[in-house]
This record gives C-alpha cells, structure tokens and sequence, in this order.
C-alpha cells in the first residue's frame, strides 16, 4: 500500500509517495495525519491519495499514525484542490486553513554533545560547544533564544561532520491538547461515608469542617464534581482530596470538558415573526431551493437595504437545513459582528450552535473544531475561517455582508476570495449558498445580471408590527414617516443624508473638523438624550507627523510609512509593522522646534466631542481599542445599554450592527480613499458610506445623517447619500467596461519583495520579460501592466514592486513554480 501525502513543512511544496508498512495498512485512510521522514528531518503530513502502486522506485516509509481519525474529510479535500490550483498555492497551505490553530507539529532537532574534551575553530563554535556542557542537550530553538541575532547552523553543522555534536531530528508536541480537569465521585454509601468522614481528623478543626463539607456536597449533587468547585464550595485545597481518597470515601479522576467560547453567553429565546411579503417572496424562492434536486441548485445573491430583514431570512434558511438533518455555516465579515449575530441564532437553535474566530483562545477553537468533527455541532458562525470547519453533510452556506474586503485573504498565500470559494464549495457539496448584502460588489451584481446568480430583492426597511410600532409612537408622540404597510408590519423611510462641503465651512472661517451642521446635529441629539455615531472613513490615510519649516516626515525606519501619534502615548506608531519609536521634540533635518501632527484620528474626534459637550459619554471602536480579547463584545454592549452616548470609529462601525437609539451618524471625512490609484476606489467609498448611513434611524425615533466632504459632487458620495445603488452601480459599470476592469476582465497581482529596492526592481523586471514571452505564444490578449514600485512601497523593512496582469484568464501565463519572494493575488481586491 502506498499513500500520497502533502508534507507541513515550510517551502515545500507538491505531494510525495510513501509506502505503509504492514502494521499501519489497516488503519490508514485518506485525510488522516501522520509522520513520515522527510530529508533528514520528521515531519508531519496528512494523507491526500491511497493507491496500490507508485511510479516512485524507493519510497520510504510512514513512521506513525498521530490521528485515526481524519483531520480533513473528503469534501475538504476537494476543496483545498480547488483552492491551490485557482489560487496558485501549495496544497500543504490550503489544508491547514481546515486545521486549528496548535494541532500543527514543527520540526526541530535536538543536540547532543558527544565529545566533551574537543575544541571549536571559531568563537561561534567555542560558544555552542559551552552552552551544551553546561545545559546539556539543547533543541534547536533553544539555541535561537541562546544565540540571539546569530547564525550559528552553519557552525552547528561543521560541529556535526566532525562527529563532535549529535543531532537528532524530533517532532514538537502539538501546541495544544484536550483539556482535562480533576474529579471527584462518592466511592461509598452516603450514610457510611458521612460516619467515616466524622472520624477523620480533630473533631471541630478546620480541615474536618472540609472534608465533611466535601463529603455532603458529593451527597447531595449525586455526580462526580470537578475538584475546582469543591475547593469554592468548601475551601480547602487538593491536599484534602487526597486524605479522603486514602481513606477510600472518594474516587479521583480526570474528565476531559469542552473550552466552549458560547457557555457564558447571555441570550433570550425567541420566536420567529410574520414575515413582510417582501421577505415572503423572498423565502419562498429560498425554500424551495432548499428542498429541490440539489444538482439543479444556484447561488442566490440577497440585496437588502440595511434593516430589511435579510437575517431573519438566513435564520429560516438555517432551520430549514438543520430539519433536513443537515448543517449550516454562517459567514460575517468582522469579529466585531460576532456577538450579536450569535446571540440572534442561539435565541432560536439554543445548544447547536458553534462559533470561530482569532480572538478566541487556541484551546477553544480546538474543541470547537473537535465537536465540528464529531458531529456535535451542525451550525458554525464567525468570519472566513469558520468556511472551513468540518461539518457534517452540508446543505448551506450563508455569507452575510458579502461585498465586504475581509472576505479576501490578502496577507499571506493562499490568498482566496471567500465569496467565490464559498460558492465553490456549495457546488461540491450540493448546499444551498447565499450571498446578503445592502450594497453588492459590482462583480457580484454582474454574475447576477448574467444570470450565473440569482437576484433577490429586499428593498424596504422594517420598522416592526404595526399596531405594536404605532402605539408606541403615540405614547411617545412621535410622527414617523412610514413609507408603507407590509403586511402586518411598517416599513419605514431611510436616513435622510445632509452633504456638507467643507469647502465653504473652510471659507465661513470654521476650522473645526466638525461643520457647523453636525455640531448642531451633535448638540440636539444630546439634548434630547439619544445617541450618535460619529464615523471617520480612514481607509488610505492617517495622522501624520511633520515639520513645518522643512516638510520634513516622520517616517518608519522598515516600512517608509507615515508614523502617526497616539493621544494617550508620547511614543509614535507604525501601523503598517507594528514598529514603535520615540517621539522627538525637534527635526532632524532642520533642528527645528516646530515639529507638529497633521490630520484626524479617532483620539483626536473623540478629545474634539469631550471638548465641545463636556457631559457626553464616548466610547472608541477602532483597531486600537479592540486589541483584548472580547473588547468589540464590551464595546458594543456598553454603547447598546446607553453607557455612552457617542461612539466614534473606523470600518467597523459600518458594518451590520443594529442599534436603535442610534439617531445621528456623522461621517466626518466622506471623501478619504477617492483618489488612491485603485480601480475599486469610489465602490469602496459608496458602499462604506452606504453602510454606515444604514446605522441610523434602525428605531421608533428615526434618524438622520450628516455627511463631510470635500468633493460632495462626485458620483460616489451622491449616490451613497440617495441610496442609489443602481445608478452607482450603472454609471461603475461603465466605467469600468471603457476601462477594461472587473467584471470585463480578470486580474493577477505579482508582489516581489525584497531588502533592497535595486534587487527588486531588478526581479521584477526579470520576471516582466519572462511573463512577455509567454504572452506572444497566447491567441488572445493577457495586458501587463508594469512594473513599477506598490503604492505602498516599503513595508516591514522590505520594498515592494509589482506587475498587474489583465486579460479574460491572466492566470494562465504565471510560471508553474513561484520563485521565493513573489506574492500572488488572484483577483486582488487592492493594487495599492
């Protein structure tokens, strides 16, 4: 027997032929995880192939079976195919985006030092040679923390072909493991343990108030405890245990429990509504595709205005799957989403449901991953990675906010569109898969105008039932502007939008970042004790730090980015690498004291609001205020509970949350981003302008927007300011036919990156020449745009050039193999 695996190790790429020996044939199956001799190192692979004969001559043998039970199952497998070869990565890599974070093991060696009496040639020799006499045997990562800043393998391997070290390749322990927690279980008759218990120790003593405290409590719970909530039941430690389990009153023991990130989590059950006739139009087309021959099955794209109800539709759709014995997956682009889209499905399949993301600990997506793969869960939420859990039979795949860019890996490869991955992959397992958006991609509305999507529709909002919704506007003397009966509910109006163009306010001498609208706006909605959101768009700019006699830039010393000023830290950030450095008081170019921050951050707007309204409550969402784990969570509940009364962010604010005390949203710069060298700049703006317009008047107070801009006439801002997604969309698609962009053609991404600019400029033209001629063997047309230097041209101390590749499939010309140091994007949603 032979098997065909994908190996886990770094910058190894393709599959390899293994034979098994007789003692494992039984046991091996496709997807499991295993280790095999690689080179002169152990390492771990999983099984993709099993056959009966292999093409290699002298295959060399699996040394173990880590899992008998698969870590990818066969639909995964497939999919993870489809992955590296759509997106030019190594199947290795798309494998382990269906693994937890942990499970993977890493290579290392051990050393071992065989001749203690020789002598090193050199000082890093003498110095490696110290280390083991005095530590003893050292692995290699060891000696990277021993060693900082060193390359000491080459040394290491001299040391080795002299016979003077020993080195051994090992495997290191998975990061994580199960969790088990100490018990402790009643090992007598009630009565008989309580008459022995009494004798044990000094009647009336500390330690025997415990233990019969102990004994009782196992008593009267009738279970097996966990020993942690004895010790807070009755004080006392494991030490008391252990004098009970002498005395064969109790039976210790570990019990594996589940690190489940939902047990905590506070929710109400509740019903479904009435549904709209929009919703019910809408849901009879779904369920009938829920419940019709699933090789017939198309993609449907769901465009709701914001608040029209589209979740309710996917909480149908769920439970429609789940009654079909079959599971779901619901997308969200943000972990800011989390919580409340959680909360709204356990409301309604409390018990079923399982969540991931990166802010949750590796020991909870382990097991949550673990109960995936068991079966006990058959609902998965959470952003992109939860696509990949392995739940059993699939039959839906929901991707809510559909357009936004934190579907698309763009970090690191495989660089995937989770959008067209999760159709892909509802296509290989014949679920149903829905696309939800209030603002469309533009790719994706033309897929549905060629038909290769169906198109639903929701296009008014809910206000709620209408008698419930008209007495409370009585009692509270509202008039709401209805703009129709649905059924037995009320849809309303949205948000009003105000354009201000800064422009004049900068002629009417007002230097403030906030018009003399939205203060006034800010002022009322105060005043009348409501909330506002004031949203600042900063996509494409920061703050920055210059010198006004020079012009000189406070620049990153690895990226060449901007540096930017934190309100609550002299220090200045990089937030690009990550790289913090110390302020300074004067320039370094010209010893000038005038050294000044220039533009708006989210410090800067909220010190600006606590300035102008001493008494209001703020509170931040940005990158920086959510770095804990469980911040967006908090953040969110103390603004929904009126906390605060004015919340002040970046993207995050526009995405899909639904707070309605919310009566304001002031977007203080509409216009960031418009001007960047990049086709989807005005999609980008309308459809986060959109988003966050969609924020305000989601209740019975209703609401308005005010939105800044300097350039208030372009089409972008106008159209997001009518909630006018067709005539953005029709005038988009034109510009981008006469253009040649998406969706009339596909693009490539070629990223090179390297220390020194003249090194990748150099490649980047190499491969520019290489990729030309290919191009003139080609019957149609691949453009190549290029090379040039990125817009962002230096990040985490590397230069970055890039070629832009255009055609109908520009894929098709990339080399088989990827030299080191490219980057490949696939339909990139950036080319800055």
């Amino acid at each position: 027997m032979f098997v065909e695996v994908a190996v886990n190790l770094p910058h190894v790429h393709g599959t390899f032929d293994y034979h098994v020996p007789e003692e494992l044939q039984s046991r091996i199956t496709i997807g499991q995880l295993i280790t095999v001799p690689f080179g002169s190192r152990q390492a771990q692979a999983i099984i993709v192939a099993q056959r009966a004969h292999s093409e290699i001559r002298d295959t060399r043998p699996v040394e173990d079976l880590l899992d008998p039970t698969p870590v990818i199952n066969t639909a995964q497998l497939a999919l993870a195919e489809w992955i590296a070869s759509t997106y030019h990565a190594s199947l290795i890599d798309c494998l382990t985006l269906m693994l937890p974070p942990g499970l993977s093991q890493k290579t290392d060696a051990i050393y071992h030092l065989s001749d203690a009496e020789s002598t090193g040639d050199s000082a890093i020799q003498d110095r490696i040679l110290n280390l083991l006499k005095r530590r003893g045997n050292l692995r290699g990562r060891q000696l990277n923390r021993a060693l900082p800043h060193r390359n000491w393998r080459p040394a290491m391997d001299s040391l080795v072909r002299r016979g003077i070290i020993e080195r051994k390749s090992i495997l290191d322990a998975p990061r994580i493991q199960p969790k088990f927690v100490r018990t402790a279980r009643l090992a007598l008759a009630p009565q008989t343990a309580l008459e022995r218990v009494a004798k044990i120790g000094r009647l009336g003593s500390l330690a025997h108030q415990r233990r019969v405290c102990m004994i009782e409590i196992l008593i009267a719970e009738g279970e097996p405890l966990e020993a942690q909530w004895l010790y807070a039941e009755c004080g006392g430690s494991l030490s008391d245990l252990r004098v009970l389990e002498e005395h064969d009153l109790i039976a210790l023991s570990a019990a594996e429990v589940w690190r489940d990130p939902l047990e905590e989590l506070e929710f109400v059950p509740t019903e479904a509504p009435a549904l709209t006739p929009d919703q019910d139009h809408v849901w009879d087309q779904i369920r009938a595709e829920i419940q019709s021959d699933p090789k017939t099955r198309k993609p449907f794209l769901l465009h709701g205005v914001t608040g029209a109800g589209k979740t309710e539709i996917y909480l149908r759709s769920v439970e429609q799957t789940l009654e079909q014995g079959l599971s779901a997956v619901v997308l969200v682009p943000e972990i800011a989403l989390t919580p409340q889209t959680v909360r709204r499905f356990l409301a309604r399949f409390p018990g079923r449901v399982g969540l991931n993301h990166s802010q949750l600990s590796d020991g909870e997506r382990f097991d949550t991953w673990r109960r995936c793969r068991s079966g006990d869960i058959n609902l998965m939420i959470g952003p992109r990675s939860a696509l990949f859990m392995p739940l059993h039979h699939l039959g839906l795949i929901v991707v809510d906010e559909s357009h936004d860019e934190s579907y698309k890996e763009q970090a690191r490869s495989p660089r995937y569109q989770t959008r067209d991955v999760a159709i892909r992959y509802s296509h290989m397992t014949n679920a149903v898969c829905i696309l939800g958006s209030a603002t469309p991609d533009i790719t994706s509305s033309y897929a549905a105008d060629q038909k290769h999507l169906q198109r639903l529709a929701l296009p008014k909002r809910i206000m709620g039932h209408r008698r419930r919704i008209s007495a409370q506007a009585q009692r509270l003397g509202l008039d709401i502007r209805y703009q129709e009966q649905q059924g037995d509910s009320l849809s309303i109006e949205l948000p009003p939008v105000r354009i201000i163009d800064m422009r004049q306010e900068l002629q009417a001498g007002n230097r403030s970042i906030f018009s003399r609208a939205l203060t006034r706006a800010l002022a009322e909605t105060l005043d009348a004790g409501q909330q506002a959101i004031l949203f600042l768009n900063r996509r494409g700019s920061s703050t920055y730090i210059f010198c006004r006699d020079c012009g000189w830039v406070a620049r990153c010393r690895r990226c060449d980015s901007s540096l930017t000023h934190h309100e609550n830290d002299d220090r200045w950030h990089c937030h690009h690498c990550g790289a913090v450095s110390d302020s300074l008081e004067v320039c370094p170019d010209c010893s000038s004291p005038r050294v000044r921050r220039f533009g708006i951050g989210t410090q800067k707007v909220q010190s600006e609001v606590e300035q102008l309204f001493p008494g209001a409550r703020t509170l931040r969402w940005d990158r920086d205020s959510t770095r804990a784990k469980g911040a967006h969570e908090i953040i969110l509940a103390h603004f929904a509970a009126h906390r605060a009364d004015v919340l002040i962010g970046t993207q995050m604010l526009a995405k899909g949350l639904d707070l309605p005390l919310v009566t304001l949203v002031g977007v203080i710069s509409a216009d960031v981003g418009l001007n960047l060298p990049d086709y989807r700049a005005p999609e980008r703006t309308f459809q986060v302008l959109t988003q966050v317009a969609g924020r305000a008047g989601r209740g019975l107070l209703g609401g308005s927007v005010v939105l800044q801009s300097f350039q208030p006439d372009h089409y972008a801002i106008q159209s997001a300011a009518q909630h006018n997604y067709h005539g953005f969309y029709q005038r988009e698609l034109k510009l981008r036919q006469q253009l040649g962009y998406p969706p009339y053609a596909r693009l490539v991404r070629m990223v090179y990156r390297h220390p020194t600019n003249h090194r990748a400029k150099a490649e980047t033209e190499r491969m520019a020449t290489l990729l030309g001629e290919v191009t003139k063997d080609l019957d149609h047309k691949v453009e190549m745009i290029g090379p040039a230097p990125c817009f962002f041209e230096r990040v985490r101390g590397l230069y970055r050039w890039h070629i832009i590749l255009r055609g109908s499939n520009p894929s098709e010309i990339l080399p088989a193999d990827i030299p080191e140091g490219w980057g490949v994007d696939i339909d990139p949603v950036s080319l800055l």
